[in-house]
């Protein structure tokens, strides 16, 4: 027996599951009947009334009372909020509900009256909650006038009745983004924000991928889930059938307590947006609540928290300072950092989720403001003074302490536990630990948790990052090196290109030397700029050796380059090292940058702010800037600075942030760091102090990812090895009538393209000026190839998000000649579409053009006519074979075709239909019955198509009356009554009832629905 991969085997699959995790399962007919047949409502309200009564009670002079009918009533009326202010602050305030309740007005028995709050879940008791899962939960999109009427998620859990978690389910045919983009569809305003206000966790899977997020999560953020020992305990539950990835998600965050904890504790809103826990940031909070759960000589033991940069590490401060306040009374967190920038960074992701953490400008005043009840304080470690006398000894004191690698090693950590003995030390990193750094962090606590560079990578939870070393002489560059770089650089450019730039480039070899390098590092950057960052939507970062060499960067790129717009970001710290220009050079270029600011905060958020929303290209640093920036359109890191250990790890992390079609980050390096990157990172001297697990995955060598773009390239190929004329384009337009070869060849193309966009913006030889030729010529002859393919099958060969993006580099590195912007299929019913037909150049293309139209029109309106359509698709069929067993040659086919054509835009008629029956539903009712009736008179089948027209059209004013099954049984009523009568009529039994039934319900809902 074949296994079954269907969408609907894994539906069940899954529901069993469910069951088996202790849901009680709701039919779709009943998910309806529970909503009163309202797909308006989407929670179940009967349940929930019952549920609040049981789980909520009030206690007045020792006695216990259940709240009234009409307050229960009201809690529920409270959550329906409206979604006037967008789905996420609805989503905000309906979970601020769930967690803590709402509070209602009871009359007392004395008479006077008190507030009380009623809870929707019981978080202390979970055994109290009721859990259930439904499927096809169909919902009334809010978009009437669009033409799908409603969504139907696949799968949705309720807790109390009230919707918390859906799942889309696909094939493992198909891909689980597909899943993505449909929940991310039904989000948007026109379609059941209603419902998606209440979701707390989101998932779309097949059983070979499951990923999950929350309301409003971007598509490249949703994550998947790892869990140690799940395949043993599923066992328990699934003994019939292997276990699939989507079992492991499915049973990781929705079997009930695991359910409750997260809606609990692992879901924050930060600044409006929802996120929800990954996995490496749920086992380190739980990790450390383990550990910090004793207490040994009146102390909790601490330890260090890994988890590389990108992977969430503030938010999973978050999450476990709120659990920590939580559960331990009267405890009080202390967040320490290094930094002004990341203190104030940190200061607002707390702020932004809720906590308002206080500031402590010394040690006295972190005392002053432990003593006093604040419960979270952030402060600086240099405010920690080992002359204090006054310290506290209390052990529900936990300081958090940010970059601990930076800080923790000795004095400034002894400070800090010289004044809270008996606090518990937590700390958190983003690099790994270098191998002298290990010994010291033991007095720490020891490794709670790691979340490696390679783990982030292999998640999908940051883009991996590709390594280019360019030129890295120092000082004056010869003529004949000047010359090569020139050539380098301007190898992808036009001849009347070439001439203007080289005019430049004299001009630069006329420089002082001092900045002749920076003018030709410059001009580079500028031209791998425009080729490889500013087409696709992303920016960049550029370190500087100095903050002299930032200032003359920047000017050199005003002055050169201005189509570039960048910023320096520097100190104002004097101390700072200054080599290369004269101190009150820098001072006065500083104070100018600040000139428009009332402080260096305000400016950097200005330019924070500008480099990721605005229109500012390039942001130039020497230090800040270089750690604890989230930068998501960062793209590409130009390094002119020696950077090594923390410090260049952390610098190369600023580009690993998921972006919307971003698939790596590229560290361009002018000072030779790595040189030819060899699979040992330790092996350099920069990174010779880190332990090469620890460091695994960091970079990749860019020649590598260059490799696959022959291995696309051949697969590419081997799609048209069958093609029976290499130079012939109809013989490739042959193979692509097999769909499965379309999508592959759409899938290969796609890969080809992407992985040459990359060849093109480095400078590695790892190709040949006539290898890149020919890359150049097949590109522009597969493009071709897919706009042919496209009308010729009628079907759109899309790259969705990568069409801009792809657009951009056939512009710069191909041109596109004569392959056109991609835009709609023409219909065939479109006075247009025969003037597509005369763009092809033989019969049988015209043929194949106007055939794959008249499938598409039969898929789409099969239903309005099943009879009508299934005849049209019986001839096209039988065209074509007779064509295939040469029994028509070319012009027949395309004759016979076009006659198809015409008969299914209406331009002839297939038939003289009877006077009465004159509409499209009636002429569906009336074919349909005919072949169903065939031993009926042609009037009596006309009464009864009528009949059937007049029963529909009666029945459609109702709404929603075609997914109403009280409805559906009352048309089948009359139907029945209808054939019934002509039995006794004319004495001929109907022995297929059902058949005609569901032929008949096609045809009307198709009519009277849409």
């Amino acid at each position: 027996m074949t296994p079954d991969t269907s969408e609907n085997a894994l539906q069940k699959q899954t529901i069993e599951l469910f069951v088996k995790m202790g849901y009680k399962f709701i039919s779709r007919s009943e998910n309806l009947t529970f909503r009163n047949n309202d797909k308006n409502e989407v929670i179940f309200k009967e349940i929930l009334v019952k549920k609040l009564s049981e789980i909520n009670s009030y206690e007045y002079k020792d006695k216990f009372y259940k709240f009234s009918p009409k307050n229960i009533q009201k809690a529920i009326n409270d959550l329906n909020i409206s979604l006037n202010e967008g789905l996420n602050i609805a989503n905000k305030k309906i979970t601020n509900l769930l967690l803590y309740g709402t509070s209602q007005i009871e009359n007392l028995a004395d008479g006077s009256k008190k507030s009380f709050d009623i809870n929707f879940i019981d978080f202390k008791n979970p055994e109290n909650n009721d859990f259930y899962i439904t499927e096809e939960f169909e919902i009334l999109n809010a978009n009437q006038h669009q033409k799908k009427k409603t969504s139907r998620p696949d799968l949705v859990a309720f807790i109390n009745g009230i919707p918390v978690m859906v799942i889309e389910l696909k094939s493992s045919l198909k891909s689980v983004d597909n899943g993505v983009r449909q929940i991310l569809n039904e989000q948007n305003k026109d379609n059941i924000q209603n419902f998606y206000k209440f979701i707390q966790i989101a998932m779309a899977g097949n059983s070979n991928e499951a990923k999950y997020a929350t309301t409003q999560t971007q598509r490249e953020k949703y994550a998947i889930w790892k869990e140690d020992g799940l395949k043993d305990e599923l066992r328990k539950l699934i003994d019939d059938r292997e276990i699939s990835v989507l079992d492991e998600s499915v049973f990781a965050l929705a079997r009930k307590e695991r359910i409750l904890e997260f809606i609990e504790n692992f879901i924050i809103f930060d600044a409006n947006v929802k996120k929800i826990c990954r996995y490496q940031q749920y086992f380190g909070i739980k990790n450390t609540l383990k550990r910090v759960k004793n207490l040994e000589n009146g102390k909790r033991k601490g330890g260090l928290i890994w988890h590389t940069q990108g992977s969430g590490k503030s938010l999973t401060m978050v999450m476990l300072s709120k659990i920590l306040i939580k559960t331990y009374k009267n405890s009080k967190i202390i967040l320490v950092t290094d930094r002004t920038d990341l203190e104030e960074q940190l200061k607002d992701t707390f702020f932004n989720t809720g906590i308002k953490p206080l500031k402590a400008t010394s040690g006295a005043d972190l005392i002053n403001k432990l003593k006093s009840g604040a419960s979270v304080i952030i402060t600086l470690i240099n405010k920690f003074n080992k002359d204090e006398k006054d310290i506290l000894t209390d052990s529900n004191i936990f300081v958090l302490v940010d970059e601990a690698h930076r800080t923790q090693g000795g004095d400034l950590h002894d400070s800090m536990k010289s004044y809270l003995p008996n606090a518990c030390f937590i700390g958190f990193t983003g690099t790994p630990l270098l191998k002298r750094e290990k010994s010291s962090f033991l007095k720490f606590g020891g490794e709670i948790h790691r979340y490696t560079i390679d783990d982030a990578v292999k998640d999908g939870v940051v883009v991996p990052l590709l390594y280019e070393s360019r030129f890295a002489k120092q000082g004056i560059l010869d003529e004949n090196s000047l010359n090569r770089k020139f050539y380098m650089i301007s190898r992808n450019l036009s001849d009347d290109e070439k001439d203007l730039l080289a005019k430049e480039w004299t001009k630069f070899q006329k420089i002082a030397s001092s900045e002749q390098r920076l003018e030709i590092i410059a001009f580079d950057i500028c031209e791998h700029f425009k080729s490889a960052v500013k087409p696709f939507g992303t920016k960049a970062m550029l370190v500087a050796n100095s903050r002299y060499e930032a200032i003359k960067y920047h000017q050199i790129f005003e002055k050169h380059f201005n189509d570039l717009k960048t910023i320096f970001v520097i100190s104002g710290n004097e101390g700072e090292e200054n080599d290369g220009g004269d101190k009150k050079f820098i001072t006065d270029e500083y104070k100018k940058l600040l000139l428009n600011f009332s402080s260096e905060i305000d400016f950097l958020n200005r330019v924070k702010s500008d480099f990721i929303s605005g229109d500012l290209d390039l942001i130039i640093v020497v230090n800040k800037l270089l750690t604890g920036f989230d930068a998501p359109p960062a793209s590409v890191l130009y390094i002119d600075r020696p950077l090594k250990e923390h410090n260049l790890l952390q610098a190369i992390a600023r580009v690993n942030r998921l972006y919307k079609g971003k698939e790596y980050g590229l560290i361009v390096d002018y000072r030779g760091l790595l040189e030819e990157l060899s699979s040992s990172l330790s092996a350099y001297e920069c990174l010779s102090g880190f332990d090469e697990i620890d460091i695994t995955g960091a970079v990749i060598d860019i020649k590598k990812e260059l490799v696959k773009t022959k291995t696309f390239y051949t697969h590419l190929n081997e799609i048209f090895e069958e093609a029976k004329h290499k130079d012939d384009l109809e013989s490739y337009v042959l193979v692509l009538a097999d769909s499965e070869k379309r999508a592959k060849f759409k899938n290969n193309l796609l890969k080809f393209i992407k992985s040459f966009k990359l060849v093109m913006t480095t400078q590695k030889n790892v190709f040949s000026d006539d290898e890149i030729k020919e890359f150049k010529e097949k590109i522009k002859f597969y493009l071709n190839l897919r706009e042919i393919a496209q009308i010729r099958y009628h079907e759109k060969l899309d790259f969705k998000e990568y069409e801009k993006q792809m657009r951009e580099l056939l512009d710069r590195y191909i041109g596109v000649g004569e392959i056109e912007p991609l835009g709609d299929l023409v219909d065939i019913f479109d006075i247009k579409f025969d003037n597509e037909v005369k763009k092809a150049k033989n019969l049988n293309a015209k043929a194949q053009i106007i055939s794959s139209a008249i499938a598409a029109v039969i898929s789409e309106k099969l239903n309005s006519n099943p009879a009508f359509y299934n005849d049209i698709s019986n001839r096209l069929n039988e065209i074509i074979k007779e064509y295939e067993e040469k029994r028509i040659n070319e012009e027949e086919k395309l004759n016979q075709i076009i006659n198809l054509k015409e008969l299914i835009t209406g331009k002839k008629e297939i038939k003289i239909y009877p006077q009465n029956i004159k509409t499209d539903s009636l002429k569906g009712f009336y074919d349909n019955l005919l072949e169903a009736l065939y031993q009926v008179s042609d009037e009596a089948t006309q009464k009864i198509a009528i009949k059937i027209d007049e029963i529909y059209n009666a029945f459609s004013k109702y709404p929603e009356w075609q997914n109403n099954s009280d409805i559906e049984n009352e048309i089948d009523i009359a139907l029945q009554g209808i054939l019934w009568d002509l039995e006794d009529e004319t004495g001929i039994k109907f022995e297929n009832f059902d058949e005609i039934s569901k032929t008949m319900r096609k045809i009307g809902i198709y009519h009277y629905a849409n």
